[in-house]
């Protein structure tokens, strides 16, 4: 037999009132050596124009690979290689296709579109980027929020990542108030997750609390 579980009961467990797939930021505070070229050096308006024009992005998945190994007409399965699947952001285009240009000018960094030359250092082509989950409340599981301010539910932060593919803008008479957005594919090294990582640190060895 099965307990009977009520509202009540059901509301008890729903910490929060349930994280929010609308709340959220993201930021990627250094566009590596193509942002500088349409923005101006040292400038920071990269950054912050796209964690205001990024619709939609995800929470990492990852994978653990099994490996069988064969005994006796069976296969007892164990734990192989983690594998980190490519992360992908939806941004919307602006007029000024500053941020189009910024991702076009770092991938043409990597590879250039005349010839097959590129940056050969990893780290000249490579930057981290932060994944906020937010709250509705100013803190965990607050009643009330007077605005300005939203809490951290947690964050993820992704290594070492560069564009694999900037994806095409479809143009079509048909598409009477549309604004265009296109997509971005990273690769992903690994990630890191957390609560209240500052997406500003400047120590990327710092840990983060939560999953080492």
């Amino acid at each position: 037999m099965a307990a009977t579980k009520t509202l009540s009961q059901f509301k008890s467990r729903l910490a929060g009132g349930g994280a929010r797939s609308n709340l959220f930021e993201v930021t990627i505070p250094a566009f590596p050596g193509a942002a500088e070229e349409f923005w101006g050096e040292g400038e920071n308006e990269s950054n912050t124009k796209f964690s205001f024009l990024c619709k939609a992005a995800n929470l990492p998945a990852s994978t653990v690979a099994e490996i069988p190994v064969a005994f006796r007409g069976r296969q007892l399965k164990v734990a192989g290689e983690r594998t980190f699947d490519p992360w992908t952001v939806t941004i919307i285009n602006d007029e000024d296709f500053g941020l189009r240009t910024s991702f076009e000018g770092w991938m043409n960094k990597l590879s250039k579109l005349n010839d097959n030359t590129g940056v050969t250092n990893p780290s000249s082509y490579m930057t981290n980027a932060y994944v906020k989950q937010l709250g509705r409340g100013f803190e965990k599981f607050s009643e009330t929020n007077q605005g300005g301010e939203s809490s951290v539910l947690r964050t993820y932060k992704f290594y070492d990542i560069w564009p694999t593919q900037v994806s095409e803008i479809a143009l079509s008479y048909d598409n009477d108030g549309a604004i265009e957005d296109f997509t971005v594919t990273f690769a992903v090294q690994f990630f890191s997750i957390g609560e209240n990582e500052e997406s500003g640190s400047s120590d990327d060895s710092a840990s983060l609390s939560v999953i080492q």
